[in-house]
């Protein structure tokens, strides 16, 4: 750590790279390239479930994430992309079909600001009564569960990406699964066999092995959709995506603003999971992460974008690589904000096949999911305890299973269910751990 607001990051060459230190140039800029591949897909697919406009998303993607990194004084490594807790709130209150454009995304928009808000005032909270409430309400067991639930949750969105399920095709094809496991399986060959640098850029090389292999079997022998190019010769260099205004509707902020409760759960589990990986208690910065999360997303909801959580994809992208440089998600943001603002970069980026996606989004998602055991295993969770046990057990068939509720017009999918669920099921079966420890007088 360091005395400054912002960190001085030491140059070093190998080995761990943690927060304060960096790469050579070079490398941190490949780094950097990588982690807007690893949330790419997540950032794109979300607003596009909603009916936003993926490039608004991209763009605010970086804002969010120099936000953060400005609010936490550039000590937390990570990178804030779209938020798939707000999936469901946001189609209900809005009444939008999944994956069409949305009629009443100026509502959706209010609802966004409205989370942001109230996450942000939680943050407040934490950062002015300490972090160890917080805690006590979502001890590590929990949020290693909600972390494993969240990347559970995921599992499908890869499945169907992976096997080229799309609303034209409901049975997908075995080439889409084929291109999937070669693109998984590069990404894992690429982690543990390449040489030097190579094995730090795991998602990067292996995201580009897929495209070359789908692009030979699909474009060149016709065994697949090939890739087109034109659209990429078509697009611009430059221009702005297509902003919208909020609406505040009452129903909506009602159904959208709960939000916040998940958003803070899931980024709580992140903050331990990063601090597990880097050996580093960041705990002291929980208050700022909320704030910084709750500004980017009543930012982005002013404008157009999707509601912004702090990314476990591109935790998975550090626990492979182990480069951990706060600079690493500066740079990433740079490339997110050309992203954002230039619909040829956009349209090469959309070229990326389903199938190359999902086997990449098989990985990632993956590592979210293992990043809990990493919760667990650092934090000597008991789970010959019962009340661990039952609570682990149920969020992760919640969130396996996409277990969804309705409450008051209000719906938790997954995440959500597993979430509550989690924080409910534990805190119940620890009063009466605790009641039948109580000594009992005669």
């Amino acid at each position: 750590m360091t005395d400054s607001f912002l960190p001085r990051w030491t140059l070093k060459t190998e080995g761990t790279i943690m927060p304060d230190e960096r790469l050579p140039t070079g490398q941190m800029v490949v780094v950097g390239l990588q982690h807007v591949v690893a949330m790419f897909g997540a950032t794109v697919l979300a607003p596009i479930l909603m009916g936003f406009d993926p490039n608004v998303s991209i763009l605010f993607s970086g804002l969010a994430t120099l936000i953060f990194f400005f609010v936490v004084g550039g000590q937390v490594p990570s990178y804030l992309g779209s938020s798939f807790a707000f999936i469901g709130p946001v189609l209900v209150a809005t009444g939008a079909a999944v994956g069409s454009p949305n009629p009443n995304l100026p509502v959706a928009l209010g609802g966004i600001i409205a989370a942001g808000a109230l996450y942000f005032l939680i943050g407040l909270v934490v950062q002015m009564a300490g972090h160890r409430w917080i805690e006590r309400l979502m001890p590590p067991v929990v949020t290693g569960a909600i972390v494993a639930a969240i990347g559970l949750v995921l599992a499908p969105v890869a499945i169907n990406s992976a096997s080229g399920i799309t609303p034209d095709n409901a049975n997908g094809s075995d080439f889409a699964r084929w291109i999937a496991l070669a693109t998984a399986l590069s990404v894992g060959i690429v982690a543990v066999y390449a040489p030097g640098m190579a094995r730090r850029l795991p998602v990067l090389l292996g995201g580009a092995l897929g495209y070359l292999i789908y692009y030979i079997f699909a474009n060149l022998m016709g065994y697949g959709t090939p890739i087109d190019f034109s659209k990429i010769g078509q697009a611009a260099w430059f221009g702005l995506p297509s902003f919208q205004s909020p609406v505040f509707d009452m129903k909506a902020v009602s159904l959208i603003a709960p939000v916040a409760i998940i958003l803070v759960a899931e980024n709580l589990g992140h903050i331990k999971a990063i601090g597990a990986m880097t050996g580093r208690n960041l705990d002291p910065y929980l208050g700022r992460a909320f704030m910084g999360d709750g500004l980017a997303t009543m930012l982005s909801g002013a404008a157009g974008g999707t509601g912004m959580t702090t990314y476990a994809e591109n935790m998975g992208v550090m626990a492979v690589t182990r480069i951990y440089s706060t600079l690493v998600f500066v740079i990433a943001a740079a490339f997110a904000l050309l992203l954002g603002l230039s619909p040829k970069f956009g349209a090469f980026i959309g070229t990326i096949p389903g199938p190359v996606l999902g086997g990449l989004s098989i990985v990632v998602f993956g590592l979210i999911a293992a990043t809990a055991g990493r919760i667990w295993v650092e934090n000597k969770v008991d789970f010959s305890n019962p009340r661990n046990l039952i609570t682990v057990a149920v969020a992760l068939i919640l969130g396996a299973g996409n277990f969804k509720l309705n409450i008051a017009g209000f719906t938790l999918d997954g995440i959500g269910t597993a979430t509550f669920g989690a924080i409910i099921l534990y805190h119940v079966l620890n009063m009466v751990t605790a009641r039948a420890a109580e000594p009992r007088h005669v």
